[in-house]
């Protein structure tokens, strides 16, 4: 069979799944482009590639000119996956003996490391709200819970207020599968939240209400958070999980040891905090070739 007929077949066998269109037309592409670089090294019209004279070879053919090409390994991977599931679609309805991408493995993605605010950058967002009024105390309580606690977004938002224990300054998390776990809240947290309750005249039981006095959502926790930011003048778009990136990055840099911090976050495996120590490493390098006058020479 032709290659053009087969990701025809392809492309049609996409859309009986119900797949997006922009998926659809990417896996064509990606398809395409290889088909395109075979055409160009067999000197031949992609169009008159037979689907049985692709190798494993051509395939790391391809992968390893996407390389010298400088992309970027995400990028290679996602085309990987498309021929991967063009060639598995080819032997699955009979096109097709032997899968050429069956024993090539999915390149490796480095980890990247997570954005954070810098201690002058959070101080600065965290006198932005007006906790004169209900919503700016509310807003307030967002912001010293996210970063003084180091919470995700979905635990902030599934708060209650039995889940705050005054005697002790702790919280009470529903974590990742369930999982509960204490985590210690800052004074300038626990009176942020006192005084939002007193301001409150809404008795429900959640933690943090919106405007019309319902749970307050984790879309408008993010939204809240993108405005404060604005109004900080931060030229950043800062997500909630920025704030828990900044909260293990600060607590790191003071000295915290990991195991403590891996309890603080609710990790599960040591190896998810380590990413941290990463960070710092890199901030400390930074730090040094900004004042180092050895560090400057060049």
């Amino acid at each position: 069979m032709l290659a053009d007929q087969a990701l025809a077949l392809f492309d049609g066998q996409l859309k009986t799944q119900n797949r997006s269109e922009h998926t659809v037309i990417a896996y064509h592409n990606d398809i395409l482009q290889f088909l395109n670089f075979l055409g160009q090294e067999k000197g031949v019209e992609p169009e008159k590639i037979s689907i049985e004279e692709v190798t494993v070879d051509w395939i790391r053919s391809f992968l390893s000119d996407l390389t010298d090409q400088g992309l970027e390994r995400k990028s290679m991977a996602r085309k990987l996956a498309a021929l991967r599931s063009f060639f598995k679609f080819l032997c699955k309805d009979g096109y097709l003996v032997q899968n050429p991408v069956q024993r090539i493995s999915t390149p490796k993605l480095g980890r990247k490391l997570p954005e954070f605010l810098y201690f002058e950058q959070m101080e600065k967002l965290l006198q932005t709200p007006d906790c004169t009024t209900v919503l700016g105390a509310r807003d307030q309580v967002i912001l010293e819970l996210l970063y003084g606690s180091g919470l995700r977004v979905s635990e902030l938002a599934t708060l209650n207020r039995e889940d705050v224990d005054s005697d002790q300054m702790l919280l009470r998390i529903k974590g990742k599968g369930k999982k509960e776990r204490l985590v210690p809240i800052t004074k300038y947290a626990f009176e942020a939240i006192q005084a939002y309750l007193s301001m409150r005249e809404n008795s429900q039981k959640a933690l943090l209400l919106n405007y019309q006095g319902s749970r307050l959502s984790v879309r408008s926790i993010r939204r809240i958070l993108n405005n404060l930011a604005n109004q900080a003048g931060l030229p950043l778009h800062i997500h909630p999980h920025m704030l828990r990136h900044s909260f293990a990055t600060h607590l790191l840099d003071g000295g915290a040891d990991l195991r403590s911090v891996q309890e603080l976050l609710g990790h599960a495996k040591l190896s998810s905090t380590q990413i941290y120590t990463h960070l710092t490493r890199e901030r400390l390098r930074e730090v040094y070739d900004e004042t180092h006058p050895r560090a400057k020479y060049s």
